[in-house]
């Protein structure tokens, strides 16, 4: 809606009230309208409607350990005859029980009315409804940022109910809704028109790029938009030359959107991808919960050895490995060598964060649009936070202590929190909270950045003259330290998994051993140079004299990616596995939320202290909720 009334030189102030209070509030004219709206029939003159744009899909969510009999045709959605009787309960938020209407069987239901779909989850899971009315993505959303320890205990019933365009309902009782509507509608027919509403949803991952051959048997690949993984689709058309039959889908989406769809389509059950982008943190908690395929039998030639230790060890469970690895990293300090030379100041090999301070400050000189250092700002717990939780670590601090209690309250959390908003506020660039791996790559790139503190995988694409300005003029450093070097860098790995839900395992299994393959290393080295092959994940890589003499910085990276210890993360003993993260369920949540709270500390409003005491009830309400019983 932003999007729309920007393209008329308008903008929007959008507040957010349960359903039932914001059709009150626009029936009463205190807003200009209501959105979403989806049409069902207006019958009275208190609304009046925009044109359509893409909406809703509405339908039943229920525990899977509810059986209501055979689901042999549902085309037709002849399993409503099998749900709708006085039999169940059915639970939905105030003012969406008329979807049910539709249905002539419906009109006798139980219903349980409730002002929000969470009470309606809950309720689910606790046996008081049978079924949830509910949007698919809000569903899928609200378990994985708010009750992530019930996913994979619900299912989303295909088809859906009410497969709805939305509306802009827009009050009658508004002085100027006439006018509100003539420009949203102009807006809307711009956006239509120009291709801006497409990019919109493809972004947001609620629609997939069509495949060429629909006669052929598709894949649909999710995965991050990093470089390595658009090259990987521009030379995917060799695995397709290769094998006929198959065609593939891509959803090539934003880190954190990455997340939110592939952890949403694994919570709700809906099956719509054969091969996932996912990393170590992911795969071990996914594989013990059987939402993966094993991987085994490998070709002779794929040499399943090959691949680094510890990077195969983080994407296997129970030795089974269960993805594998397109790249991985660890994280390194990179810096701009001309610019050091020019104040007669060398980087450390190890680096200190005072030291980092201390050069960014120097170096720093917004007036000619080179920053003094950049960040991760952007919210995300594969974004901010990632960079956020090995500072606090090198501070000697950690997310829990061996008792499962959070520690975010404590004085090495204060100490990294206040490092951190002092290097990125003061010596960053301009709206930090907008750029994460991707964004500081292209500034760095760009040569408007002095130092960066971030993963080895950028190194090939630095040091490439196609991709970078400062390509013979940068350094590599390791990741700075504070009290201790221990989980200062971290270890990642993007990885290509199998959910179990596919069904076309066999052919994702030959895309993902081709994909991560020396053929395709080799490949990729043939077409964009020996510096762009994918890091971090074979042995051979490291010892081809070619990558070698292209590549200086590679023992370096094979070094930090080796020293990488995701077993032991803190100096203190916890009891969890990862540097970057925690390896529980319920991370992504706690780490969601508290990424939107750090964004807050960067915009000035609120101060570090009250982010550690919000940071500190969100985490413990968290825990508590998926039944860990706290102790100080």
């Amino acid at each position: 809606m932003k999007e729309v009334y920007s393209l008329s030189g308008y903008q929007t102030d959008i507040k957010f009230y349960p359903l039932a209070r914001a059709k009150e509030l626009a029936k009463q004219g205190k807003v200009d309208g209501l959105l979403p709206f989806y049409h069902q029939k207006i019958t009275s003159n208190v609304f009046e409607l925009s044109n359509p744009f893409p909406g809703s899909s509405i339908g039943l969510i229920k525990k899977k350990s509810l059986q209501i009999g055979s689901f042999s045709d549902l085309k037709d959605r002849s399993w409503h005859k099998l749900v709708f009787t006085d039999k169940y309960k059915f639970g939905a938020v105030r003012g969406t029980e008329d979807i049910l209407s539709n249905y002539s069987e419906a009109q006798t239901l139980k219903l349980d009315l409730v002002s929000s779909d969470i009470q309606n989850i809950d309720k689910l899971i606790a046996n008081r409804i049978d079924f949830a009315v509910i949007d698919k993505y809000t569903a899928a959303d609200l378990l994985i940022n708010k009750r992530p320890h019930f996913i994979g205990k619900l299912e989303f019933m295909p088809p859906p109910l009410l497969q709805s365009n939305f509306y802009v309902a827009f009050s009658t009782k508004s002085e100027n809704f006439k006018k509100n509507i003539k420009i949203f509608n102009k807006g809307l027919k711009v956006a239509t028109g120009n291709g801006i509403l497409t990019k919109i949803m493809l972004k947001h991952g609620l629609m997939s790029e069509a495949a060429n051959d629909t006669s052929k048997q598709k894949l649909t690949i999710g995965t991050v938009n990093n470089n390595d993984m658009i090259l990987m689709k521009g030379l995917s058309k060799h695995f397709e030359a290769m094998h006929p039959n198959i065609t593939l889908e891509w959803r090539i989406l934003d880190e954190d959107i990455l997340r939110k769809r592939l952890m949403g389509d694994l919570a709700i059950a809906d099956g719509q991808f054969d091969i996932m982008t996912i990393g170590t943190y992911e795969t071990p908690i996914w594989a013990k919960r059987n939402w993966l395929t094993p991987l085994h039998s490998f070709p002779k030639e794929y040499d399943i050895d090959d691949i680094i230790e510890n990077v195969k060890k983080s994407l296997s469970y129970q030795d089974i490995v269960y993805a594998l690895p397109f790249y991985a990293e660890s994280s390194v300090t990179y810096y701009r060598t001309d610019l050091l030379k020019k104040i007669n100041i060398k980087m450390p090999l190890q680096p200190t964060y005072d030291e980092i301070k201390q050069i960014a400050a120097e170096i720093h000189n917004p007036t000619e649009q080179t920053y003094g250092i950049c960040l991760r700002g952007k919210a995300g717990w594969g974004g901010n936070m990632a960079l956020l939780s090995t500072m606090v670590n090198t501070y000697n601090g950690q997310w829990f202590n061996t008792k499962w209690m959070p520690t975010l309250d404590t004085a090495p959390w204060h100490e990294a929190v206040s490092m951190y908003k002092n290097l990125i506020i003061n010596y960053g660039p301009p709206e930090p909270i907008n750029n994460n791996f991707v964004e500081n790559l292209s500034l760095f790139a760009n040569g408007q950045c002095g130092i960066w503190i971030d993963a080895t995988v950028a190194a090939g694409l630095l040091f490439n003259p196609k991709y970078s300005k400062v390509y013979d003029k940068f350094g590599i450093a390791n990741a700075p330290v504070a009290k201790t070097s221990k989980g200062a860098n971290w270890l990642w790995s993007w990885a290509l998994a199998i959910p179990a839900s596919s069904h076309k395992k066999e052919a994702a299994f030959k895309f993902i051993t081709w994909a991560t393959s020396k053929d395709y290393i080799k490949l990729a080295a043939q077409q964009e140079g020996w510096v762009s092959v994918p890091p971090g994940t074979r042995k051979s890589t490291y010892q081809h004299k070619d990558y070698l003499q292209a590549a200086p910085f590679a023992t370096f990276v094979f070094n930090a990616i080796q020293s990488a210890d995701p077993h032991e993360p803190t100096l203190t003993p916890s009891p969890y596995i990862g540097i970057q993260y925690v390896g529980i369920p319920e991370f992504p949540a706690i780490g969601h939320q508290i990424s939107l709270k750090l964004v807050e500390v960067l915009k000035g409003r609120i101060s570090i202290e009250q982010f550690l005491k919000e940071s500190q009830d969100i985490a413990k309400q968290q825990m508590q909720h998926s039944g860990y019983i706290l102790h100080e």
